[in-house]
């Protein structure tokens, strides 16, 4: 097997703006907090992060700065998906250049393709990179999704280290872990499926709520990997409102909109994301206010 990147909770960390620049300051809280968290990675212009509408030197530069203020205290993993797989090779050069220590591709969205295409692209750019490749499958976005047969013929790359799984079938996921063994660490890309999925194997999560209680999600993924089960589901269960309430609206809006509430960082968002509904944001920032996340008067 390939040594995992991480294990336990990695960050699908935001990216704060301000003035249409990406907001640095507000950055360096955010990896701060995290550290402090116990978070164990960052990941780094992936979904959250608003990769797709992040420029190549905004991505080079967030890794860079992400390395820099980490310290070595968190793993980073660059976002390079793309649905050209030249750009996200590019991409992987660009992070290798900044420190980052691992990669993070998605399927190819828009133009798809095959099962075969699917596994061309992901091999092409793990025999060019340096760093380890964290595969990324989250079809509700893409369109495409990753088969188990397919998941198994990857495993087998000595480049390939892990897996993001967000399909959220957990069916699936369980024929992809008894195919793959433990070739590769398997991650949850959903939060509310962590606990299910690190009961069959997965080795953490990539995670959206971490960038709002990053204790609490690193302290979910330490009682999976210590085998308690029962604690982890008890505290699944606390907090599976506020799971749900960063995913009524596609992400990372809803997640934008609590952090902006905690005075974290701005609303501010590149289209083609917009503002929270009001009806949406008034739920979210009542559960907020139940987990004592608001700012104090």
């Amino acid at each position: 097997m390939t040594k995992p990147i991480f294990e336990g909770s990695g960050t699908a960390l935001v990216t704060p703006l301000r003035d249409g620049a990406v907001d640095y300051a507000a950055l360096e809280r955010i990896i701060e907090a995290q550290a402090a968290g116990g978070t164990a990675a960052l990941i780094v212009c992936g979904t959250t992060g608003e990769g797709a509408t992040l420029t190549a030197q905004e991505h080079e530069d967030l890794y860079r700065f992400a390395a820099e203020k980490s310290a070595g205290r968190m793993k980073i993993v660059a976002g390079i998906g793309s649905n050209d797989t030249a750009g996200a090779l590019e991409m992987a050069r660009r992070a290798e250049a900044a420190g980052a220590d691992g990669l993070l591709m998605v399927t190819p969205y828009y133009n798809k393709t095959t099962q075969a295409g699917l596994i061309q692209h992901f091999t092409y750019v793990a025999d060019r990179s340096s760093l380890p490749l964290i595969l990324y499958n989250v079809p509700s976005r893409t369109g495409v999704g990753i088969t188990p047969e397919t998941y198994a013929i990857l495993a087998g790359h000595d480049n390939i280290a892990g897996v993001k799984e967000a399909s959220g079938d957990i069916g699936q996921f369980a024929r992809t872990v008894a195919l793959c063994g433990d070739q590769v660490a398997f991650y949850s890309g959903n939060d509310s499926d962590t606990v299910a999925m690190m009961a069959l194997g997965a080795k953490g999560v990539i995670s959206v709520a971490s960038n709002l209680v990053p204790e609490v999600v690193a302290k979910l993924c330490e009682l999976c990997l210590s085998g308690d089960y029962a604690g982890a589901a008890k505290l699944n269960r606390e907090y599976m409102d506020l799971f749900a309430g960063l995913f009524t609206e596609v992400n990372p809006i809803p997640v934008k909109t609590a952090m902006a509430v905690m005075e974290l960082c701005s609303y501010e968002m590149r289209l083609p994301l917009v503002a929270m509904g009001k009806a949406h944001k008034k739920a979210l920032t009542e559960v907020l206010e139940k987990h004592g996340l608001l700012p104090k008067a």
